[in-house]
């Protein structure tokens, strides 16, 4: 089984590296590193960072990981991810696994991770992935991170094609860890932006301008005990399935194709089954068919 191993850190993160060593370790996998060429934090599931006539794959060597091919690239993981889905880097891979993040990826703030982008883009392109993050602590504890992520791999091999799993670690000894749960995500992450002005407005030749700083803050409330973010402050390492894109229904069943009446003249209005769900009640979700 091929796996492509990706992160949005960088290559030379210490992370991806440990990371690729474990899978590499295990026979059953032939693995291949193809990972941004610098740290693309934050870009969610973006693939731009590189002209489409522009886009440069670097063979590198990962000293924590001697003896896996590694391509350092221009580009952002989404990117990356595509690249090799596309035959850029060799025969494409069965599964993707990205990480280990440097810092927690719970909560809807995943929205915005490269680490969890890289996942659903695999999954948009007919793969299965993991994305792995791991609590920040004085010490990076990479060892455990690396052996949870290996307890379910085999879980992620099991799981009906095209599944994603976003496992996140804390920072302690495997010996220490309370074991993996379930999580929902919480409403939002472990830490949380705030906006500052960094001086008044100002006046200059092309108008008004504002100066901000952005700044991450330690959420200081208490989670419950469920999510993602509570498990894993509560010892556990916390196991979500995550669905990218997916239509949205209003009622617990989708409608057919028959059951939809056309109404193709300019100017009706659309089949109900079309409404907006509301998001406070329950209805479903179906994944797009990969052709």
């Amino acid at each position: 089984m091929r796996i492509l191993v990706t992160n949005d850190d960088g290559v030379d993160s210490v992370g991806i590296q440990l990371l690729a060593r474990a899978l590499h370790a295990d026979s059953r996998f032939d693995v291949s590193v193809v990972a941004p060429d610098r740290d693309y934090s934050g870009v969610g599931a973006s693939l731009g960072g590189a002209r489409p006539d522009d886009l440069r794959g670097r063979a590198v060597e990962l000293p924590e990981a001697p003896g896996v091919e590694a391509w350092a690239v221009n580009a952002p993981p989404a990117m990356c991810v595509l690249a090799g889905r596309l035959e850029g880097f060799g025969d494409p891979p069965d599964v993707v696994v990205s990480g280990i993040n440097a810092g927690l990826n719970t909560g809807r703030a995943i929205l915005h991770s490269g680490t969890v982008g890289a996942a659903l883009t695999a999954q948009n392109f007919g793969l299965s992935a993991l994305a792995v993050s791991l609590q920040e602590g004085e010490q990076w504890r990479w060892d455990t991170a690396v052996r949870v992520a290996m307890d379910v791999m085999d879980l992620l091999l099991d799981a009906p094609a095209r599944s994603v799993l976003n496992l996140n670690v804390p920072n302690c000894d495997y010996a220490d860890v309370a074991g993996t749960r379930w999580a929902r995500l919480a409403p939002f992450g472990e830490v949380r932006m705030a906006l500052t002005p960094r001086d008044a407005p100002a006046t200059t030749g092309s108008g008004t301008e504002r100066s901000l700083v952005a700044e991450l803050q330690l959420t200081e409330v208490d989670f419950d005990p469920d999510t993602d973010t509570g498990l894993v402050r509560s010892g556990f390492a916390a196991l979500t399935t995550l669905v990218g894109v997916a239509e949205a229904w209003p009622d617990a069943t989708a409608p057919t194709a028959e059951a939809i009446e056309q109404q193709l003249v300019p100017g009706a209005s659309l089949d109900p089954a079309h409404r907006v769900p509301d998001a406070n009640t329950q209805g479903t979700l179906r994944r797009p068919q990969i052709g």
